[in-house]
């Protein structure tokens, strides 16, 4: 029997395995399986938390498609909070991931979480593509209540440009002069999740971007997100993404 831990950070969900032990059979069919919401247990994705030699632990992602993926911001939440749940660390931690060292601190259900420096922004057409650890398109659009998400999201992750390796994409409404509401279209789970936190940071850097902000509340289907940051030039630096991060349940499964 596996032993697992569900947990959920602004609606964006992982099933939880403490690896540590290294018992864990990685395989893509299983993983794939554990993930489904009708057959398994039910998640966007799945964490390994690991043990490493430089850090706190360690963080192995896959998509609800049963691939290892790039970095996953909520699901480097979620791993906080789930380390602190298993008392590796008391408010403080680090953690390594695909895309390097992280910093978070966690209190009270919330979590803070460092992300990689941003320099590489570019364009496609009037949208803009950059990297925060996962690859982001991200585009401004007016209702984004009402916005054909899905439609509009499979078309650009599949079109000629970015369909060899894909590419997670963000449709992004300003609220007001400090607040965005983000929508995004996630590749490995190919379909609209309720949040995607490193998508969350690339619509917030793309407006800090214009406008010189250093802080941007991010509104989900799933909650509120914040994303802190500090520009010099064309590169983002000391970015932070904080929001809650909560087990659901927890219990075990054949496999």
């Amino acid at each position: 029997m596996l032993q697992f831990y569900k947990y959920q950070g602004t609606g964006n969900d992982f099933v939880m395995i403490d690896n540590r032990d290294q018992e864990f059979p990685k395989n893509k069919d299983l993983i794939k399986y554990l993930c489904d919401r009708r057959f398994g247990i039910g998640g966007d994705g799945l964490i390994l938390l690991e043990n490493d030699a430089q850090a706190d632990f360690k963080m192995v992602y896959y998509n609800s498609d049963g691939n290892e993926s790039t970095m996953c911001g909520n699901g480097g939440r979620c791993l906080v909070a789930f380390a602190h749940f298993l008392d590796l660390f008391e408010e403080k931690a680090t953690f390594t991931a695909v895309d390097g060292l992280h910093e978070a601190s966690y209190s009270k259900g919330n979590v803070k979480l460092k992300m990689i420096d941003v320099a590489d922004i570019s364009y496609d057409g009037e949208n803009t593509v950059l990297n925060t650890g996962s690859p982001h398109f991200v585009m401004f659009v007016d209702a984004v209540k009402d916005f054909p998400v899905y439609t509009k999201g499979n078309e650009i992750r599949n079109n000629d440009t970015y369909c060899s390796i894909g590419i997670n994409v963000n449709f992004v409404e300003k609220l007001s002069d400090h607040s965005l509401f983000v929508r995004t279209y996630e590749r490995g789970v190919e379909d609209e999740t309720f949040s995607c936190g490193t998508g969350a940071t690339a619509s917030a850097l793309v407006f800090m971007k214009d406008t010189g902000l250093t802080a941007v509340d991010v509104k989900v289907l799933g909650g509120n997100l914040k994303i802190h940051a500090r520009q010099s030039g064309s590169t983002f630096s000391d970015i932070w993404l904080e929001g809650p991060a909560v087990q659901v349940f927890s219990g075990k499964i054949s496999i």
